[in-house]
Parts: structure tokens; sequence; C-alpha cells
């Protein structure tokens, strides 16, 4: 018969004996589970396989592991409660039915350090596969489980019964799930661990390995070592062809004009005197550059350059068609007035409504009466009047009053009244080379276009554009020009005053 101190040594030792079971049959259910063991910032986070719990010295060790997503070289790792912050499952191999629910549960374990007991470790869902496939070097994704309570908390063992039911013949699905439910349903309880998966990742040691690869000194090693046969690789920053400097005067001429312009991409353009630029063009229409065909390239150019000024295609369009802008050529008896008539001449094929000015001349040149021929056919309007011009103000005036052969065509009434008529119509003014001399110009107009080279023209606020007419390289070179195009993929550009 036992006393009652005897009952409670046997009571004592009942208890210790179960804690101790206990403990042992928790331990075996962590072997071949796949865990995460946050030892902060210090040792980092580990990745690994429960290989062997030791309750007793509160020491768990994992194989295979891990360390910050990049595989360790030692086989196996030990670690102690008072450095572990948080251990998170990423994979539980045994799953127990909990009696009286009908439904599987996965095995839930805590292992809380004696130290740590105020951190809050996470527990995992299962992933439905086996811990050998987290034996690659890829990195382990983290789930986190769904809050409790929620709608999305099905356990995974409940969702994969009822994947296997209707696969094998079960129940028939309903029609959600024969719209939704093929093969989304695994991972839909779990949450993506973000923070989890940030931490595995080591940005520091990957971004000294990026910038130590892409140095100058380690890229010139590497080409040395292994000769021609990787081709070099380059940073954003670097060039792959060698730059040569730019030379931005490509154009000298041995008689200088007196003034230098320059275009937008930087480079010089000298002007000329007019006596040289007239043996330019005789040079060229000896080499078959007529005066006709300088006429039409003239005419084009400039009418592409009034048409821009006019809109363009904002203000040239079929649904625009009530808007027509209106255009009045100034023309004189002289090549500038046949310059200015074929650019009437292409305005009106392109729909805008023109006026030519064009004085009842005795006597004019054969270029002139050509070009008014040809302009007659496109059915627009030709005055002699001054008083036959429009009174309101048009969009745009084209000036080819001026002679470079003859100046004193200024003095005439005809040139004074139709410089006074565009003076006060308010309209803006396009002249088309126009004659050179330091006196100030009767007719103010805001853009300038010159042809070949720019002329020395005097000082106004007028912009200078510069008209390719289509003489070749070597023409230039016989008249002692040192020529390389300007223009690039434009036939117009604009030029600045350095």
């Amino acid at each position: 018969m036992l006393c009652s101190g005897s009952h409670i040594l046997v009571a004592e030792l009942y208890q210790h004996s179960f804690r101790k079971i206990t403990a042992n049959r928790m331990a075996a259910d962590w072997l071949g589970s796949v865990v995460s063991i946050n030892c902060g910032l210090t040792l980092g986070i580990y990745q690994g396989e429960v290989s062997s719990v030791n309750h007793k010295s509160q020491t768990i060790s994992l194989k295979q592991p891990y360390h910050n997503g990049v595989r360790c070289p030692l086989p196996e790792v030990t670690f102690s409660a008072i450095d572990i912050k948080e251990l998170k499952f990423l994979d539980i191999q045994k799953t127990v039915n909990k009696p009286g629910t009908g439904q599987g549960a996965a095995t839930e374990s805590s292992f809380t350090p004696s130290a740590r007991h105020n951190q809050s470790n996470r527990v995992a869902l299962p992933h439905g596969t086996s811990s050998n496939s987290h034996s690659s070097t890829a990195p382990i994704t983290i789930l986190r489980r769904a809050p409790t309570g929620s709608s999305n908390s099905r356990g995974a063992t409940q969702a994969t019964q009822k994947k296997n039911s209707v696969r094998n013949g079960g129940p028939m699905r309903t029609r959600d799930d024969e719209c939704f439910g093929g093969g989304t349903d695994e991972n839909m309880d779990a949450d993506f661990d973000f923070e989890g998966n940030l931490a595995l990742f080591d940005k520091a040691a990957v971004f000294s390995k990026i910038d130590g690869n892409g140095g100058h000194s380690n890229r010139a090693q590497h080409h040395n070592a292994q000769g021609d046969q990787k081709p070099q690789s380059y940073r954003h920053d670097e060039n792959i062809l060698e730059a040569k400097p730019v030379i931005y005067r490509q154009i000298t001429v041995p008689q200088h004009g007196g003034k230098d312009y320059c275009t937008d991409s930087g480079l010089v353009v000298p002007s000329v005197p007019y006596e040289l630029h007239k043996r330019l063009l005789a040079a060229a229409e000896r080499w078959g550059l007529s005066l006709e065909r300088r006429l039409e390239t003239t005419g084009v150019c400039s009418s592409q350059m009034a048409l821009t000024l006019l809109g363009g295609p904002n203000r040239l369009t079929p649904k625009n068609v009530h808007q027509r802008p209106t255009v009045v050529l100034l023309c004189g008896p002289h090549i500038q007035g046949a310059q200015g008539v074929s650019c009437g001449r292409h305005l009106a094929n392109h729909g805008v409504e023109v006026i030519l000015f064009l004085p009842n001349f005795v006597k004019m040149q054969e270029s002139v009466t050509n070009e008014v021929h040809l302009y007659s056919r496109t059915g627009s309007k030709q005055v002699a009047s001054v008083k036959d011009l429009p009174i309101s103000p048009v969009d745009l005036v084209i000036n080819c009053l001026d002679c470079h052969e003859n100046p004193l065509l200024s003095e005439q009434s005809w040139y004074q009244s139709a410089a006074d008529w565009a003076n006060q119509n308010r309209a803006p003014v396009l002249s088309i080379d126009p004659a050179t001399g330091g006196q100030h110009q009767p007719v103010e107009a805001k853009w300038t276009l010159s042809l070949g080279l720019p002329l020395p023209l005097a000082e106004t606020e007028s912009r200078v554009y510069l008209c390719d007419i289509g003489i070749p390289k070597l023409v230039f070179q016989e008249v002692g020009i040192s020529y390389r195009s300007p223009f690039g993929c434009k036939f117009v550009i604009p030029l600045h005053t350095p």
C-alpha cells in the first residue's frame, strides 16, 4: 500500500515521462520538414530540411542548407534557440487527420526559443511537394498562411481531396468548377510572403559583383586571357565606335562675304559675295544645271517652306476646305520674279489660293514669260495693279521684287506701291533670294530664303534659311569652294548667327 507521498512521486514521474514522450514525438514529426530560420541581420536567413531536433539542448539542425538563397558549402548546420528570431515552415512532410472533422489538416508545430518568446513565428501552408524538390540551387518560395477566419482559409488537404474526387470519377463538377476550378486552387489559401523572399536576396553582394565585372580592369584582364574568342562587353555609357572629332567648318570659300552662319547641328556656313555666287551658278549651268531646272528646284523648296509656314497638315486638310490659306506673290520682271512665279504654281497645286502680282512690262525675260504661261494653267488669279490686291490681311506675302542685277528697280513707282501694300497688310513676309547691300530693305521680311550659299544680307531681324538647289560638290570645287553639304536629310535648313 502506497502512502500519499508515494502517490505524488509516481504522479510526478508519470508527468515527466509524458512530457518527454510528447517532446520526442514532436521532434520526430519535425524531421524531413523544410523550414526557414531567420537569425537576424548578422547571421541572415537559412533554409533547409530538418535533420535533427534536440529538445533538451534547444537546438535544431538543417541538412542541405541555403544561406540567403545561396547553397551553403556545409552539408549540415546546427542552430541554437538563442540565435533564432523567427522560424517558418515551408513544407511539412507528415499530415494527420483531426478526429471528428472529416477533413485533413496539416500538422503544425511551434519551435519557440526560450529567449525569444516575444517573437511571433509564422507557419506556412504546405506546397504539396516533397522536400527533395528543394535540393536544387533555385531559391525556395515562401508562402504565408492566410488570416484565421477569412473566407479563403480552406485546408490544402480539402482542396486536394476535392480535385482527386473529381478526377477519379466522383461527383459531377458544378459550372463554376468547370470554368474556374482547373488547377488554380492549390495555393489559393496562402499569401505570397514578399518580405521573406526579399530577405533572401543579398543585394549588396550582387551589386558588388556587377560593379566588379563591369570595371575596365576586370574586362581588360578577361579579354587578354581569352583573346578575341569572346566579344568585349561595354557599359551603357560607353561608345562602341571610337568617335572622331567633329569638324564644324566644312565649307571654306576663297572670298568671304564678311558674315558666318551656323546650322542647328553647329556646322559653319560662310556667306559669299554676289560675284562668287554668280560664278558658281554659271559653272553649274555649264555642267547641265540649266536655269529652268534651277527655277523648278527653287519653286519646289520655297513652296514647301511656305506650306510649312501656313500650318502644314493642320491647315491643309480635306476637312478644312472652307479655310483655304491665301498667299500673295509680289514678282518683278527678272529671274527672282520667275522663281516667285514657280513657287506660286506649286502652292496652287497644293490647294492654296494664290494671287500673283506682276505689272504689265513691255519687255520681260523669257524665263519669266514661260513661268507665267505655265502658272496660268492653274486657274489662280493674276493682277497687274496694287489696287486689285486684297485690302484685308492675307495669310502670307512672298516677296520677289528685288533684283541683283538692277538695284534701281526699287525707285520705280510700281515697286514702291507694292512695298507699301506689303508693309501695311500686316501679313508675314517671306523673301526669296533678296538683293544684297547694306541699305535697309523696302519690304520688311520675317523670313529670308537664300539659294546654295547665303549672301551678305543687311542686318535685320529676319530669320535666314538656306535652300539646296542641287549644285554638285565638284562644281563648288571648280570655283575654289571646298564644300560638304550641311543639309543632311533636308532641302531647307535654318541658319543662325553665332
